[in-house]
Order: structure tokens, then C-alpha cells, then sequence
């Protein structure tokens, strides 16, 4: 079971790589993924900047936790993961369902619940 986890924590650090790095580096790739439009220049600064940095940043967190075992980073990508849905449901609630927001929260859910599985059973080594 542990090591299926850490499978799956994996393939969430690698989907969460590939999502951050196309904000970060191809930012013009990444508007149809996320329906967004950036404006001019200081738009897709910010598809770099906070959506690429955000995205790079858990992944930081999943590979640490992955090679130190100290899975606490995986409740910090799964609480930011977890307020992303929120805003989704909220955005259903506000401005009306639309069945492209499905995928990707039912993608956030999944690696929340993967992330918060394996720090529940993952044994966690104690700080160096």
C-alpha cells in the first residue's frame, strides 16, 4: 500500500509538473486549458507568476515529502488544492454550471484525496 501511494503521489507531482511548467514557460498554451484570456503582457506575467508558481511550488512540496518523508507538505498541496475546488464550486454556485469545470475539479478532488491518504498512512520520518 505504501508503495502504490508514493505511485500515486508521483503521478500527481508529475501532472502538477506538466501544468507548471506549460504556465510557466508556455504560458500561451496554457489559456484554452484554463479559460482564461490574459491581457497583454502583464497577463501572462500573471499565468507565470501565480498560476506557473503555485503549481511549481507544490510540486517543491511533493517531491520533498516523497524524498525525505516528511508527508506534511502533502497536507500544504492539498489545502491549496482544496480552496482551487472551493473557488470552482463557488463559481457554480455564482455563475451558473458549465460542464467544463467538471474535469478539472474532479481531477483536483482525486489528488486531494490521494495527497491526504498518503499522509494519514505514509509513515513520516522524524525531522533531521
Amino acid at each position: 500500500m505504501d508503495f502504490t501511494l508514493q505511485i500515486l503521489v508521483g503521478l500527481a507531482t508529475v501532472t502538477l509538473l506538466g501544468l507548471g511548467t506549460m504556465s510557466m514557460f508556455a504560458p500561451r498554451r496554457m489559456v484554452k486549458n484554463f479559460a482564461i484570456e490574459p491581457v497583454g503582457t502583464a497577463g501572462l506575467s500573471t499565468i507565470r507568476s501565480v498560476i506557473g508558481g503555485l503549481f511549481i511550488t507544490s510540486v517543491a512540496l511533493l517531491i520533498f515529502g516523497l524524498l525525505t518523508g516528511q508527508t506534511l507538505g502533502f497536507v500544504v498541496v492539498a489545502l491549496l488544492l482544496g480552496i482551487v475546488a472551493f473557488g470552482r464550486i463557488v463559481g457554480i454556485v455564482a455563475d451558473g454550471f458549465d460542464k467544463a469545470v467538471i474535469p478539472p475539479l474532479v481531477v483536483e478532488l482525486v489528488i486531494i484525496t490521494v495527497l491526504m491518504t498518503a499522509y494519514v498512512q505514509l509513515p513520516t520520518l522524524l525531522p533531521i
